[in-house]
């Protein structure tokens, strides 16, 4: 292990925690979802050649279509032959598609003069910004800005089209970025479409990329990859925002979600710290519901952007960033809460050529958790009801609705609510634990958007007396320590193990194993041999509540 003294010089690895035997608190034999090295995911997405981004977005075999083969081998039932693949239903929507009138996006622009176009890119509107997002199309044609009338930037977006055909042309490569005095462009090439980030910010390129991936995810999710390949083949200049009506409030909170969870960043999900028990009826609860419709493939029920419990069809499981989509929608649906609701959803880790169809709802009006039952049949709404009516039922009847509730208030007193006070190292200013093999997360404070406030008044122990030392930090302050906290963790260019950094305001210790990450945040008169022992503590501590704060099995129907 490599590891850096506090002027960031590399020094003899002579102290360093106790490497466990196994894999880390967390581990389990068997994973509800995909494990996940953040460290390799970036650096294959950042490293890739245009052959290679091409040839990851051409169709491959579809899950969706193996799971429907399946059922029909194993059923002799005629409306289960009878069912029709995803494909059948894309058909039916590019054939609409393509039958669909010609965009007067030329017209439109042709209505503004380019001074008058060149006055709006100078616009308060758009130069006060920290960051902005652009997607468009392979033919220029402006599809998304975060900020801005799209109509209005056709003309910035026809220059970022030109920027990426030359080199692709002259070099054969992508472009993959632009650095100016105060700024940096960031370009993401996927198949028909271009996606740029431009930040003045202090996030790595690396950073940016994850989050336009996720943002081309988000739009893959609304239309399937199949389809929106098929949609430019059939006509090089279609406007996708007739498609996407609606998508954008999903793309805009998203980047803001991507800004602001370390979960993305880490490639893992955060999980709601339940007592085992209480997880174990909730599982129980959704299997006895749910084991005789044969076609369902996931069960997952979540509250606050953490993971309760997912069960599946066996061989099958999901990667984070398709969880972290889930999150995503069921954040930006109000309607979730007053009705169940039946929708197409595309979980492109999963399979990007075709749909799931998802029961969304919550399990009832005092409780935030919400349940998704996604199959692969277009018609099992009713079923999928009444087993939802029955989960909540059995939910209810065993004290799982307040245990829920309880996990999610962060007034009641529980040792995950305040782990840094359970753990008694008054130094200790926030830890983040990832177990590689599972890609789950635990967070000592549950960093999200709705508790900025909370994250910055910390405290601390001294005896019998709390001193509350309040920091004074600004949203964009908060979130720009946040990047920068992350731009040191994963830095491409001096890779090392362990990292032990300090300055005026903090001490960082980062460790990285074959079966966890860890990052830990010190006062900063923190000494290095006083970390590591800390560290340890760390390690026992999530150890021993490791039933409450993962989920330790992986349960199928």
């Amino acid at each position: 292990m490599a590891s850096t003294s506090k002027d960031g010089v590399p020094e003899s690895n002579n102290l360093k925690p106790n490497t466990p035997d196994d894999l880390g608190p967390g581990a389990c034999p068997e994973s509800v979802l995909n494990p996940t090295d953040s460290f390799e995911e970036f650096a294959s997405e950042m490293s890739s050649s245009l052959l290679e981004r091409n040839n990851s977005l051409t169709t491959k075999s579809s899950t969706i279509s193996e799971i429907q083969s399946e059922i029909c081998e194993k059923s002799k039932e005629s409306e289960v032959k009878d069912s029709k693949s995803c494909d059948d239903m894309q058909n039916k929507n590019e054939s609409i598609t393509a039958s669909a009138s010609t965009s007067n996006l030329e017209e439109q622009n042709g209505n503004d003069s380019d001074d008058e176009r060149d006055e709006y890119l100078q616009s308060p509107e758009l130069v006060n910004k920290e960051k902005h997002v652009f997607i468009l199309s392979s033919a220029g044609k402006p599809i998304y800005s975060r900020y801005g009338n799209e109509d209005k930037l056709a003309g910035l977006c026809g220059v970022i089209q030109a920027l990426v055909s030359v080199v692709e042309e002259q070099n054969q490569d992508i472009l993959r970025s632009l650095t100016t005095k105060d700024c940096k462009a960031v370009f993401l090439v996927k198949g028909p479409l271009i996606l740029v980030a431009v930040s003045k910010s202090n996030e790595s390129e690396t950073q940016l990329v994850l989050q336009l991936t996720y943002a081309f995810n988000q739009i893959v999710s609304v239309l399937t990859l199949t389809q929106l390949n098929r949609i430019f083949e059939q006509r090089r200049n279609y406007d996708l925002r007739r498609l996407l009506s609606g998508a954008e409030r999903l793309i805009d909170h998203l980047l803001v979600f991507t800004e602001k969870e370390p979960a993305f960043l880490l490639g893992a999900v955060r999980c709601l710290p339940l007592p085992e028990k209480a997880r174990e009826n909730i599982t129980n609860a959704i299997i006895s519901s749910c084991n005789k419709i044969r076609d369902l493939v996931f069960a997952i029920m979540i509250a606050g952007n953490q993971l309760i419990t997912l069960v599946r069809m066996k061989k099958y499981t999901l990667h984070p960033s398709d969880i972290h989509l889930l999150f995503n929608l069921v954040r930006c649906t109000e309607s979730f809460k007053t009705a169940e609701s039946w929708t197409p959803i595309c979980l492109p880790k999963f399979d990007a050529t075709g749909f799931l169809h998802g029961h969304v709802s919550y399990i009832s009006e005092d409780c935030q958790a919400c349940l998704l039952l996604l199959t692969v049949q277009r018609d099992a709404f009713f079923p999928l009801s009444q087993a939802k009516h029955n989960i909540a039922e059995k939910l209810r009847r065993n004290n799982c609705l307040t245990a829920i509730n309880d996990a999610l208030n962060r007034n009641v007193e529980l040792p995950t609510t305040n782990p840094l006070k359970h753990i008694g190292i008054p130094e200790i200013r926030h830890f983040m634990y990832k177990s590689k093999t599972t890609a789950q997360l635990f967070t000592s404070d549950p960093i999200c958007l709705d508790r900025l406030q909370d994250y910055r008044i910390r405290y601390k122990d001294y005896g019998d007396i709390e001193v509350k030392r309040p920091e004074k930090l600004s949203d964009i302050d908060y979130v720009q320590n946040y990047r920068s906290f992350c731009s040191q963790m994963h830095c491409t260019s001096t890779p090392a193990k362990l990292i032990f950094r300090s300055n005026s305001m903090d001490t960082v210790l980062a460790w990285v194993t074959s079966g966890f990450e860890l990052y830990v945040t010190f006062d900063p008169l923190m000494e290095k041999d006083q970390a590591i022992r800390a560290v340890d503590r760390i390690l026992q501590w999530i150890r021993k509540e490791e039933h409450r704060i993962f989920i330790m099995n992986a349960p199928t129907f």
